[in-house]
C-alpha cells in the first residue's frame, strides 16, 4: 500500500496460524523518504494494547507488557517471544513519515493450543488394547494346544480299549 506521501507498506503474510510457546515473526517491508514512526498495536476480545513504537534509527518505546518478548527490527517487523492464546488477534502497524503521511498494516494472529494430555491418554489407551489382545492371543494358543492333546489322549485311550474288546472276542471263541 502507498501513500500520496511515500510512504509504503507490505504484509507478505497476513494470516499467521501459531501454537502456544511458539516464537512468531509479524513480517511487513516499509519505506518512505524520511525518517518514519512505526507503531504496532494488538486487539482482541480482551482490549486494545500498544506493543511497541520506534523511530527509525533510534527511539524504541515497548510497553511493559511487552518488555521482555518483542524484538523489533528496522523494516518494521517484529518477534513476539512466547505465544500465548492472549496473543490471538489483530496485529495493527501504522507507518507515520516526518511529514505527517501515514499508512496502516493489519495481521490477523491464531493461536493453537496443542492438547498433549489428549494424545497421552490415546497412547496410553492403545498400548493397554496391545498388551490385552496379545495375552488374549497367547490365551487361546495355549488352549489350542491343550485341546489338540486331550483329543490325542482321548483317541489313544478309545483304540486301546477297542482292541481289547477284539482281542478279548476272539478269546472266547
Amino acid at each position: 500500500l502507498s501513500a500520496p506521501g511515500g510512504v509504503s507498506l507490505v504484509v507478505p503474510q497476513p494470516n499467521i496460524n501459531a501454537t502456544v510457546a511458539q516464537n512468531i515473526l509479524l513480517s511487513v517491508e516499509y519505506s518512505c523518504r524520511g525518517i518514519a514512526t512505526v507503531e504496532w498495536k494488538h486487539v482482541s476480545s480482551w482490549g486494545t494494547t500498544k506493543i511497541v513504537e520506534w523511530r527509525s534509527g533510534n527511539y524504541v518505546n515497548i510497553s511493559t507488557v511487552y518488555k521482555d518478548r518483542v524484538t523489533t527490527f528496522e523494516n518494521g517487523s517484529i518477534q513476539l517471544l512466547n505465544v500465548g492464546m492472549r496473543d490471538a488477534g489483530y496485529y495493527f502497524i501504522t507507518v507515520t513519515e516526518e511529514y505527517g503521511t501515514n499508512t496502516y498494516g493489519t495481521i490477523i494472529v491464531n493461536v493453537y493450543e496443542v492438547i498433549y494430555e489428549d494424545l497421552h491418554f490415546v497412547a496410553v489407551l492403545f498400548a493397554f488394547l496391545a498388551a490385552v489382545s496379545a495375552i488374549l492371543i497367547c490365551f487361546m494358543w495355549l488352549c489350542n494346544k491343550s485341546l489338540h492333546l486331550f483329543q490325542k489322549k482321548t483317541t489313544h485311550k478309545l483304540t486301546a480299549s477297542a482292541t481289547e474288546e477284539i482281542e478279548l472276542e476272539t478269546i472266547e471263541c
